[in-house]
């Protein structure tokens, strides 16, 4: 079934009457380019953005704060730290840096040891 406005095949179509010249535009006549929408916003949509600034503010001092804290060169740093203040001011020292320091004393010590072992070891054979 066919539509009544529709001519039959083979009929050239006029154009609508909508489309005008002057609605096409013309490929070759030069064309000033238009200005980009000027862009809106509402109280709502600056709460927004001030939002998102200080969330990724946030996020990014909680990034460099976990960077330094994985990083070996500080935490040798802060373990030497500890064992400093363990010596020279053992009550100030609170309980998590003492046992810190108390853990890396040990570790050198059994290092000192091991490696004091394997050279006599090795001058004896």
């Amino acid at each position: 079934m066919t539509d009544q406005s529709d001519p039959p095949y083979g009929t050239p179509v006029e154009p609508d009457a909508d489309l005008s010249a002057r609605d096409v535009p013309d490929p070759h006549s030069p064309q000033t380019p238009k200005k980009p929408p000027t862009p809106f916003s509402t109280p709502q949509m600056v709460e927004i953005q001030a939002e998102i600034v200080a969330t990724r503010a946030e996020l990014a001092a909680t990034v460099d704060e976990l960077a330094a804290r994985l990083n070996p060169g500080h935490q040798a740093r802060q373990a030497a730290a500890d064992v400093r203040q363990l010596f020279t001011n053992p009550g100030t020292a609170e309980p998590r840096a003492r046992r810190r320091a108390l853990i890396v004393l040990g570790a050198a010590a059994a290092v000192t040891v091991l490696v004091t072992v394997g050279i006599v070891r090795r001058v004896r054979r």
